[in-house]
C-alpha cells in the first residue's frame, strides 16, 4: 500500500522567549576649540575711541522716567531649563525601573538622553550638564544590566546563548614587558605594513607578551572568527574611507562574536552601549537589536571611528573615545594640553581600561600581521555564511521558518543574532536571513499558511505510520486542533 506524505500545519501551544533585550553612544561633545585671544594692541596704537555720551542722553532720562526702584529682568538660565526638563524623564524612568517596567523605564531615560543630546549645548563644557547626562547614562545601563541578569532559564538547548566579551577579560591585565619579545616585536614592527601608525611602546609590548602566553588562545579564536566578516567589514571600511586595520578593534572588543555582552551591557562585534547604538540609528526594541546585526552595527562602528577621527585628527585618540566617550578624552587634552595618547597615557589622565584599549588593538594589529612569528600561521579561518534576504511584514517564528526551508532553528537565530525572541518583530519591517537558495522555497510554503498564524502553527511532514493522535501529542495540541488547521475530515 503506497503512503501519501502529508504536510500539517501544527498549531503550538506558545512562543518562547529568546535570551533579552539588549551596548557606547555616539554623544559627540563640541570639538575642541582654540580659545578667544583678546585682540592686541601694538606700541602707541591706542584703542579705537568711542563717542562721548551726553549725561543727559535721552535714553538715560528714559530709564529714569520708569522708577528708580524697577528691577532689572533676567534671561533664563537655559542650562537649568534644559536639566528641568531632562530630569523629569530620568524620574518617570526610575520609577518605571522600581515598578519593573523595564521597558517603559529605558524608554524615559531614551528620551532624557535625547533631550541632551538634541540640545545645543556642550555637555561637557558644563559641571551640571555633564553630572545630569552621568545620572541619565547610569540610569540607561541600570535597565541593560538588569536585562542581562534577568535572562530566561527556559528552554536551554535552543535559546540564544550571549558570549562574554573578550575585552573585559584582557582589560583586566596589565602585563610586564619581556625585553626579549620587545626586542624581537621591534624588528618586526619596521617591515609591518599597516594603515594605522603602529609604536611598539612598553605598554604593546607587554600585551603581545600576554598574547604570547596566557592570552593565545583568545587572539587564536579570534583570528578564525575574523574569517567570517572580514570581507564585509572591508568592504563597509573601504565605502567609509576608515583604516582597514581597525578591524583589530572588534577582535579586541568582541573577538567577533555578534552574540558577546560585555559586563556594562555593550554588545555586538562592535560592542556598542545602547545609548551610542541609537545615535548612530541602531535601533532596540523587545523583538530585535540591530547592534547583533554583524552589517548594521560595522556600518555604525565606521561612522562613529570617522566622526571621531574627525573630531580629534588622530586614529590613536578616536581609538580611545571609542573606548571611554569623547568628552573623556577632550578633558584629558584640555587638562594636559597634549593631543597625543602616548603623553596622556605618560600623565595618566585617561581612565585604566581606556590607557590598556589602544595598546591591546596595537598589539593584536602586530601579532595578526607576522603570524608565523608568534605561532599563528596554522590559524584557519571560518568561511563567510551566505544566506538569502527576505523583506517580510509580518511576525513569524524562525522555528517554522526552519521547517519551511529545512533547516534547524539554530541556523535561523545564527543567520539573524539581531532577534531578541523566537519571533520577527509583530510591527514594522524586518529584513529575515534564510540558507543561500533557500528564498523561493520559504516564500512557497509560507503562503499555505494564514499569515495571523505563522507566530503559532508549525509545518510537519507526515512519515510513513505516524498517527494523527501520536502528531497531536509530540506538538502538545488536540487531534481535533490538527484537524481543524488542516480542514480534514
Amino acid at each position: 500500500m503506497k503512503v501519501t506524505k502529508l504536510y500539517l500545519l501544527i498549531a503550538a501551544l506558545a512562543v518562547l522567549a529568546l535570551g533579552t533585550a539588549s551596548c557606547g553612544s555616539a554623544t559627540h561633545a563640541a570639538p575642541l576649540l582654540p580659545q578667544a585671544i583678546a585682540p592686541s594692541i601694538s606700541a602707541g596704537q591706542k584703542p579705537a575711541a568711542t563717542a562721548a555720551k551726553p549725561a543727559n542722553k535721552p535714553v538715560q532720562q528714559t530709564a529714569q522716567s520708569q522708577g528708580q526702584n524697577a528691577q532689572p529682568q533676567t534671561k533664563p538660565d537655559p542650562v537649568l531649563e534644559l536639566i528641568s526638563t531632562a530630569d523629569k524623564e530620568y524620574t518617570e524612568g526610575q520609577e518605571h525601573f522600581k515598578a519593573g517596567d523595564h521597558e517603559a523605564a529605558k524608554e524615559s531615560f531614551d528620551n532624557a538622553f535625547d533631550l541632551l543630546m538634541d540640545s545645543k549645548l556642550d555637555i561637557h563644557s558644563d559641571p551640571r550638564l555633564e553630572a545630569e547626562y552621568n545620572k541619565v547614562l547610569a540610569g540607561e545601563n541600570s535597565v541593560e544590566l538588569q536585562a542581562i541578569q534577568q535572562q530566561p532559564a527556559s528552554d536551554n538547548s535552543d535559546a540564544q546563548k550571549s558570549e562574554p566579551a573578550p575585552i573585559d577579560e584582557i582589560n583586566d591585565t596589565t602585563p610586564a614587558v619581556d625585553a626579549n619579545v620587545k626586542a624581537k616585536a621591534e624588528a618586526e614592527i619596521k617591515g609591518t605594513h599597516s594603515d594605522l601608525p603602529l609604536m611598539l611602546t612598553d605598554p604593546v609590548a607587554g600585551y603581545i607578551n600576554y598574547f604570547s602566553n596566557r592570552g593565545h588562545g583568545t587572539l587564536e579564536h579570534a583570528l578564525e572568527r575574523s574569517g567570517r566578516y572580514q570581507e564585509m567589514i572591508q568592504t563597509i571600511f573601504k565605502e567609509e574611507g576608515v583604516p582597514q586595520d581597525l578591524i583589530f578593534l572588534a577582535q579586541a572588543e568582541s573577538g567577533f562574536h555578534s552574540l558577546a555582552v560585555s559586563r556594562v551591557g555593550a554588545r555586538g562585534l562592535w560592542q556598542f552601549m545602547s545609548f551610542r547604538g541609537k545615535s548612530y540609528g541602531l535601533k532596540r526594541t523587545p523583538w530585535e537589536d540591530d547592534r547583533q546585526d554583524p552589517e548594521k552595527s560595522t556600518r555604525a562602528a565606521a561612522h562613529h571611528l570617522k566622526d571621531l577621527y574627525n573630531e580629534f585628527g588622530d586614529w590613536y585618540l578616536a581609538m580611545a573615545a571609542y573606548n571611554s566617550g569623547p568628552g573623556t578624552v577632550q578633558q584629558a587634552v584640555k587638562r594636559t594640553g597634549y593631543a597625543d595618547f602616548w603623553e596622556l597615557y605618560n600623565r595618566n589622565v585617561l581612565p585604566k581600561e581606556t590607557r590598556n584599549y589602544v595598546p591591546i588593538i596595537v598589539a593584536m594589529t602586530i601579532m595578526a600581521k607576522n603570524p608565523a612569528q608568534y605561532g599563528l600561521e596554522d590559524i584557519v579561518k571560518e568561511e563567510p555564511v551566505p544566506y538569502d534576504r527576505i523583506t517580510i511584514g509580518y511576525p513569524v517564528d524562525l522555528r517554522l521558518v526552519a521547517q519551511c526551508v529545512g533547516s534547524s532553528p539554530a541556523e535561523l537565530q545564527d543567520l539573524n543574532p539581531s532577534l531578541l525572541r523566537w519571533s520577527t518583530p509583530k510591527d514594522g519591517t524586518f529584513e529575515l536571513h534564510v540558507p543561500q537558495g533557500t528564498k523561493d522555497q520559504y516564500e512557497t510554503a509560507i503562503t499555505k499558511i494564514p499569515e495571523n498564524m505563522r507566530v503559532w502553527w508549525r509545518l510537519h511532514k507526515v512519515e510513513s505510520g505516524e498517527m494523527l493522535a501520536s502528531i497531536a501529542r509530540s506538538y502538545r495540541v488536540t487531534a481535533q486542533a490538527i484537524r481543524n488547521a488542516n480542514e480534514l475530515d
